[in-house]
């Protein structure tokens, strides 16, 4: 028999809220660090905003697409279907980004700093989708 981790819709939306709203966060607290720790606040809240309209204008569609193929979900359907297949290529092409730029000499710690702060931002604002939809029930 095989190992199947399957799982029903609310563990699928509550995953999705938790990775959301984890890696936001990570990448939130690390771009903060970087911003204050020299460029200050204004850089910071310019990456909020830039956050705030990733956000709403692009994340939110990805969130609500999401919501809804995972509401068309059976009863235990594998959990690594939380996103599409297409949405893991995506994470990995960004979590590979992110390692780039951080080793790449000659890029300033303030944008690394901005763009960690905009992204972590833009999927922690998102994420409440995916908390209202898990809290529905």
């Amino acid at each position: 028999m095989k190992f199947k981790p399957g799982a029903g819709q609310q563990t699928h939306l509550l995953a999705a809220a938790l990775i959301w709203s984890l890696v936001g966060t990570g990448l939130l607290i690390f771009g903060i660090i970087l911003l204050l720790g020299e460029y200050g606040y204004l850089l910071l809240a310019s990456a909020l905003l830039i956050g705030s309209l990733k956000g709403y204008f692009v994340l939110q569609r990805s969130a609500e697409k999401n919501i809804s193929r995972i509401r068309g979900f059976t009863e235990k359907t594998c959990l690594g279907a939380v996103f599409s297949a297409k949405m893991w290529v995506l994470v990995l092409v960004m979590a590979g980004s992110g390692r780039w730029l951080r080793l790449s000499s000659g890029i300033s710690p303030g944008l690394i700093g901005f763009l960690y702060t905009a992204v972590g931002w833009a999927l922690l604002f998102s994420s409440r989708l995916f908390w209202r939809e898990w809290h529905k029930g």
